[in-house]
């Protein structure tokens, strides 16, 4: 596997992003083994999956983690709002992005599809960034408890020591 990267995104004023975690970035994490991405996740305590695609318009969660696991396919996602960084994500790539983190579907191959998962199986909100959510959604990002495992790792890996969980 490729040396994780990390990305971080301060808060637009409309994305808030979060503070102080950085995106994790894991290109091919599982490269040839897309089908044990959904599995992995579970075994390492990241439940409530479902597969599909990444919404095309900016959103995020406030109330919990996300780990997205590249299955097939390939897309441009731009993550950290609409002055943050454009990734190209590949089959077997996966994303952790932070409570609060920005996140939308540039394009796509028509075969793309990831798993999503978060820490626990919490059920996560959907986030905007309209003007209303903005008092409570900071306070929810603050108080998003930090993983007990990496996505990808399990008890160790590059998510824990960066995030110093």
């Amino acid at each position: 596997m490729k040396d994780a990267q990390f990305f971080r995104f301060e808060d637009d004023g409309t994305i808030p992003n979060n503070f102080g975690l950085p995106v994790v970035f894991y290109p091919a994490a599982f490269s040839g083994k897309t089908e044990r991405i959904e599995q992995a996740f579970q075994q390492h305590g990241w439940g409530n999956t479902w597969q599909g695609g990444v919404f095309d318009f900016h959103h995020y969660h406030s109330n919990t983690h996300e780990a997205l696991g590249v299955v097939s396919g390939s897309a441009r996602l731009q993550l950290g709002g609409e002055s943050g960084k454009e990734v190209e994500v590949t089959a077997g790539d996966v994303c952790v992005l932070p409570a609060g983190t920005g996140h939308k579907r540039l394009s796509a191959s028509d075969d793309f599809r990831i798993v999503g998962a978060y820490p626990g199986g919490v059920e996560y909100n959907l986030k905007t960034g309209e003007p209303g959510e903005r008092p409570y959604v900071l306070e929810d990002i603050q108080n998003t408890p930090l993983p007990k495992t990496d996505p990808v790792y399990g008890d160790v890996g590059p998510l824990l020591s960066e995030w110093k969980v």
